[in-house]
């Protein structure tokens, strides 16, 4: 890897790699590719694709893009998850700076620009900013709400924004190629999580993550229930597994959503065993179980009246499907990694 400069209107800027997994993105992967081309950066720049086997035709369309484009480049990724995606591109890549990008992602114009800036006034390792969900039907209006607010998930500022500075993980990042090659760069055999365990050892050997409310990213949500449903359960399974692994790593937001599975599980078994003391003509006392629950759906609901409100009627009805979704499959899957209880968790990619 070479770490090219070029002279640009403000002094010597690094050559920058996007790098970016691509796999059965037919939909998204042009529009992610061109917001790349079209970047004011005026340095030196490429583009490399991590082509996995995909289905719906991505591989001729990516094909294509490079055919008439020669900054853009395609490895072969045969594996085909994330982490191994962006490891090739990385190791096909020539320049001092690596942007990773994601096929959902659009990046605004001034993206490599800002985060170029940034690494150099930082001394970072790792700059990064905000996951600007946006959806076009109702239900991916309502799945964006849901990310980015505090009662979705979490309220990390990378989803919902907050002030400069240095931060345990970012979205996407933009690199010290030097830096993610020191560390050993992606850990393939983690398939979500990726990134927050990458930044994690970035830290640990004394580098720096910097999250700057400048940079952010166009990213298009799951356009369904049943994709939702598996992109959540796949990033509670996976952060749960590293919960376990990393333990002084985790705070304490992290356990919050399984937390609220398990008290609302445990309150309507209580609630059927109050069913039962009453059918039996005894006192239901069990019956109390349901305040739980009860108040778990009271949060669904004022949350939805609150935050989903403004998107229209439709997107609101989704809201209160879609809230309760992200927080019970996140929260189960946590479980389930936590504990160690599947049988197979690299299977689980969120796809």
């Amino acid at each position: 890897m070479a770490s090219q400069v070029h002279q640009g209107s403000t002094g010597f800027l690094p050559g920058v790699s996007y790098v970016m997994p691509v796999l059965n993105e037919a939909t998204h992967v042009r529009a992610a590719v061109e917001s790349l081309l079209a970047q004011d950066y005026q340095g030196p720049f490429e583009v490399t694709l991590a082509l996995g086997p995909s289905i719906d035709g991505t591989t001729e369309l990516v094909e294509e893009m490079a055919a008439v484009d020669a900054r853009i480049r395609v490895m072969a990724n045969e594996i085909g998850s994330t982490p191994a995606g962006l490891n090739i591109a990385i190791r096909a890549s020539h320049y001092a700076v690596v942007i990773r990008v994601d096929a959902h992602s659009v990046l605004p114009p001034d993206y490599a620009r800002i985060a170029v800036e940034t690494l150099e006034r930082t001394g970072a390792d790792n700059a990064g900013g905000i996951m600007d969900a946006r959806g076009i039907s109702s239900f991916e209006r309502a799945v964006a709400r849901a990310y980015g607010t505090r009662i979705g998930l979490g309220g990390t500022p990378h989803h919902v924004g907050g002030a400069e500075g240095s931060a345990d993980t970012v979205y996407l990042g933009c690199f010290r190629t030097e830096s993610i090659i020191n560390v050993g760069l992606f850990d393939e055999g983690v398939k979500r999580g990726q990134d927050w365990d990458l930044n994690r050892r970035l830290r640990e050997a004394g580098g720096l993550v910097w999250f700057t409310p400048k940079l952010r990213v166009l990213y298009r949500p799951r356009p369904n229930l049943a994709q939702l449903a598996r992109q959540m359960l796949s990033t509670g399974l996976w952060r749960g597994e590293l919960a376990r692994r990393y333990p002084a790593a985790n705070g304490i937001r992290y356990f919050v959503p399984p937390a609220m599975v398990l008290g609302v599980a445990i309150g309507l078994l209580l609630g059927v065993g109050g069913i039962v003391q009453l059918a039996l003509g005894e006192a239901p006392w069990l019956l109390l179980g349901l305040i739980v629950p009860a108040g778990y759906l009271l949060i669904v609901v004022v949350a939805t009246l609150t935050v989903a409100r403004p998107d229209g009627f439709r997107a609101a009805v989704n809201f209160l499907v879609v809230l309760p979704c992200i927080h019970f499959c996140w929260g189960v899957g946590f479980v389930l990694g936590y504990l160690k209880l599947t049988s197979n968790i690299t299977a689980h990619t969120g796809r």
